[in-house]
């Protein structure tokens, strides 16, 4: 009998201020977490315009708290929002592609050589458990669900640390990752990721901290280079001539 998929949880810290009362601040949330999980599970696609009465109309709530939301988005870089073309899913640059990506390599070189001397062995079987949902979702070619536990996995190890804001930084930055990987991607794998996340569990297991930070090196890298960010102008000739 074949499992069920794994239930996908929103990875990202609530953001709520103080003085929202408790009712409208969870709805903001709610909307924002559920935007963000469609856009990682690329169900949304850059470009997409986000019409609030549409989305106040989803979630039964005023335009009021869905402009709270997209507001939230937009500073996370995740939608932009512009006068008379209202909020759209963002488009990230080449630039900001590769700002991203080191970025990245910045916080989780650091991240895993911290986790690979202070994970506990209980914590190692969580990620054996969460590289299993994995596994099992690359196995069953559930799109949404390996793209977002392959997200999730950077995450993870980050809020192991207990450091909140660490994964909440993450997060953001393996977000706007998947909007660049739907603008850019190439023929990256998921099962290749699959088994680079494996490698570094097995290092963190070990505790060689090195290993560790030249394997989330190589894997950032992999999926960096995987992407299509030095397009070349076509060949008129190859492009336009009947094959």
């Amino acid at each position: 009998m074949r499992s069920p998929a794994p239930k996908l949880q929103i990875i990202r810290a609530p953001r709520a201020r103080a003085s929202e009362p408790a009712a409208n601040s969870n709805a903001t949330q709610r909307i924002a977490d559920s935007i963000t999980t469609a856009i990682v599970e690329r169900r949304l696609m850059p470009g997409t315009k986000l019409a609030e009465q549409k989305i106040a109309d989803v979630f039964k709530v005023s335009r009021t708290l869905v402009r709270q939301a997209l507001m939230q988005l937009s500073r996370d870089k995740l939608i932009t929002l512009e006068p008379a073309r209202g909020a759209r899913v963002a488009e990230p640059g080449i630039e900001e592609a590769r700002q991203v990506f080191e970025a990245r390599n910045m916080l989780e070189a650091a991240m895993i050589k911290r986790a690979a001397s202070e994970l506990t062995p209980a914590q190692i079987a969580e990620l054996r458990a969460h590289l299993r949902a994995e596994a099992d979702a690359v196995k069953r070619t559930d799109v949404p669900g390996r793209t977002r536990l392959l997200a999730d996995f950077h995450v993870v190890i980050a809020r192991m640390l207990g450091n909140e804001v660490l994964a909440d930084m993450l997060g953001d930055l393996v977000s706007r990752c998947s909007l660049i990987a739907l603008m850019y991607q190439s023929a990256h794998s998921a099962e290749h990721s699959f088994d680079e996340h494996v490698a570094i569990v097995d290092a963190l297991e070990k505790r060689d901290a090195r290993a560790a930070v030249k394997l989330m090196e190589s894997h950032l890298h992999n999926v960096e280079r995987n992407l299509q960010l030095d397009p070349r102008a076509p060949d008129l000739e190859s492009v336009l001539m009947p094959r």
